[in-house]
């Protein structure tokens, strides 16, 4: 059985680690290469780094800031935001990230996953999708597709929009909740379990992890591959081998931290 992964999130905003609510509110906690650094030796399996403003900026990823967070890890290393070109995702990628998360760019651009795929491979190219459960006929699954950061609804159905990508190519999907986003009461286990039965490629659970126990539900109730985390490891409020040792003591398959 493949080892369920466990992916410090690093949100960054003019060049620093930030966390906020619900994609609001907020706060700069440092550096985030020596986050990224801290995470790699304690045990990550992978680090996932958002330029939180550059879609609704409409700018680049700072790419000085991939440089030196690559420099510090050797785990797989994923960049999200502002990427609307390939040419700037082989940036990131030369830059030294592994993969590239496309988000609001793809989002009025499909044929861009697509281009992201021949160019460099499924394996590298992430479909970054932020949810919000709503009401109404527009959205079946009942969750809406939201870009720009959480600022611009769209009117596209979450579960119809990772079956589309995963058709156009995507390698993996991440699914934030905005409804959960930063609020450590667990993940949106609905629209988790919603997507990961129905698509293929894996999916990463992101938005809530407040305890071990809202990975365990993540991971083995919801069917995700992978869990984000970020406020549950940025305030300390458990190590990464205290997550792992939890998920092992349940029988979810971890990678043992060195």
């Amino acid at each position: 059985m493949l080892s369920k992964r466990i992916i410090p999130c690093l949100d960054v905003r003019d060049g620093l680690l930030t966390k906020g609510v619900k994609f609001q509110e907020n706060l700069d906690l440092g550096d985030p290469v020596e986050a990224a650094r801290r995470y790699y030796l304690e045990g990550a399996d992978e680090i996932v780094f958002y330029d939180i403003t550059a879609s609704a900026e409409g700018r680049g990823i700072f790419l000085k800031v991939v440089e030196k967070v690559a420099e510090a890890i050797f785990i797989p290393f994923s960049v999200g935001g502002g990427l609307s070109t390939v040419a700037q995702m082989r940036e990131v990628l030369l830059a030294g990230a592994e993969k590239v998360s496309l988000n609001s760019a793809a989002v009025k651009n499909p044929a861009l996953i697509s281009e992201a795929a021949a160019a460099f491979g499924s394996q590298a190219v992430v479909l970054g999708l932020d949810a919000r459960q709503v009401t109404g006929p527009g959205c079946p699954s009942g969750y809406e597709v939201v870009i720009n950061g959480g600022r611009t609804p769209t009117g596209l159905d979450a579960l119809a929009w990772a079956q589309k990508a995963e058709t156009l190519g995507i390698g993996e999907i991440c699914l934030n909740s905005i409804d959960a986003d930063g609020t450590q009461d667990g993940y949106e286990l609905t629209v988790t379990g919603l997507i990961s039965r129905a698509v293929s490629v894996p999916v990463i659970a992101s938005g809530g992890a407040g305890s071990p126990e809202h990975l365990y539900d993540a991971l083995s109730l919801a069917g995700a591959s992978a869990v984000l985390v970020a406020s549950i490891v940025h305030y300390r409020t458990y190590s990464l081998k205290e997550l792992k040792g939890y998920l092992k003591s349940r029988g979810c398959p971890v990678r043992p931290v060195v």
